[in-house]
């Protein structure tokens, strides 16, 4: 966990949940190593999950760092009911919240517009690979994760939550309602009218340049 987060390891065998079951054993005997292993196999979303929700490098970093030393304390109730990737995401969606009611923040539905300038975000930089783009095309998607970054900031926290771990995590229902303590239709409910609200506000934001 001593190395600053990078991009995710393109090869399908990091997202096996069988091989995760068969690290979480050995780490729960013990092993160092298979935790080690998992941290790096998680340790990319893990960290793009919590830095979308809250928008501070630093801060997001340190949490991330944080959800691995609490998910290592609580390894030996784990009893694979769930993926450990869900179990993560539930222990990293507690930490966000936590952290939040820490620092007061009135809403925790709002960004404060002043750390999003000065810490903006690239939705997509730990969850694709690059690629050889054109000057042109690098600009165009640039503007474009800039205005869903935007759109995303003006959410609720649970809204903006249920549409990163579905749309950008990638999660079933299932797996957000157990990352979130909450019910499925009550998941499905969130990602409607998040998806509605972003569709207005992105549409706001480019009918306004």
């Amino acid at each position: 966990m001593r190395e600053p987060v990078g991009s995710l390891d393109p090869d399908s065998s990091m997202n096996d949940p069988d091989e995760d079951f068969r690290l979480v054993a050995l780490a729960q005997k013990g092993d160092m190593k298979s935790y080690d292993a998992l941290v790096t196999r998680h340790r990319g979303k893990i960290f793009a999950m919590i830095r979308n929700m809250i928008h501070q490098e630093a801060d997001a970093w340190d949490l991330s760092q944080e959800v691995f030393i609490k998910a290592w304390h609580a390894l030996p109730r784990f009893e694979a009911k769930a993926k450990f990737s869900t179990w993560l995401y539930r222990i990293a969606h507690n930490a966000v919240y936590d952290w939040v009611r820490k620092r007061k923040i009135e809403s925790a539905g709002e960004l404060n517009d002043e750390i999003f300038e000065r810490e903006r975000i690239d939705s997509g930089s730990l969850t694709t690979p690059s690629g050889g783009e054109s000057p042109d095309d690098t600009l165009v998607h640039g503007e474009l994760r800039e205005k869903i970054q935007i759109a995303l900031n003006k959410l609720s926290a649970e809204h903006r939550e249920v549409v990163i771990l579905k749309d950008v995590q990638g999660l079933s229902y299932k797996e957000i309602a157990e990352a979130m303590s909450s019910t499925m239709g009550t998941v499905m409910s969130r990602l409607f009218y998040a998806r509605q609200k972003l569709q207005a506000l992105l549409k706001d934001e480019y009918e306004s340049r």
